[in-house]
């Protein structure tokens, strides 16, 4: 864009102030593409790395708990992301990323990975952690234990 002009700010307010362009956060912006339905927003993936400049993250929901069958049933308006870069937290678009520095992180989530981050993370939920920890035994002969095991000395705390 520091090419195409020599005043960078006034452009990108008249860009924005005619819907060309829609303003993210500070610095950071979005040509969207509409619908049948309205503007599409970026997709949270992309949203991300372009405002880390870095592709190397992990995008979780405390939601995705939700899906291991341990009772859990809270919804959180949060998504975390697992970085090398940046902490805090941050509303993009009207979403709200808690950004949290790890040293390491797996490239997806699996099964295995979601168990060991819900018991990293069980005193910080909104859920009774003894309903959770009594369930556990009884949870474990649905994971590959030898995958879980790696999983836990890896990323476990």
């Amino acid at each position: 864009m520091e090419y195409f002009s020599n005043s960078i700010d006034r452009h990108l307010a008249e860009l924005t102030s005619e819907g060309i362009l829609i303003q993210v956060s500070q610095g950071l912006y979005y040509a969207p593409h509409k619908s049948k339905f309205g503007l599409v927003p970026p997709d949270d993936q992309t949203l991300i790395e372009r405002f880390l400049k870095d592709d190397d993250f992990l995008l979780l929901s405390p939601n995705s708990y939700n899906n291991l069958g341990f009772g859990l049933t809270q919804l959180y308006n949060i998504t975390w992301v697992y970085n090398h870069k940046r902490k805090g937290k941050f509303e993009l678009n009207g979403k709200h990323f808690e950004f949290k520095l790890k040293t390491s992180f797996p490239k997806s989530v699996t099964k295995e990975f979601l168990l060991v981050d819900l018991l990293n993370h069980l005193e910080y939920l909104a859920e009774e952690q003894d309903s959770v920890l009594h369930k556990l035994p009884s949870k474990l002969k649905e994971y590959n234990l030898i995958e879980l095991m790696k999983i836990t000395q890896q990323y476990g705390s």
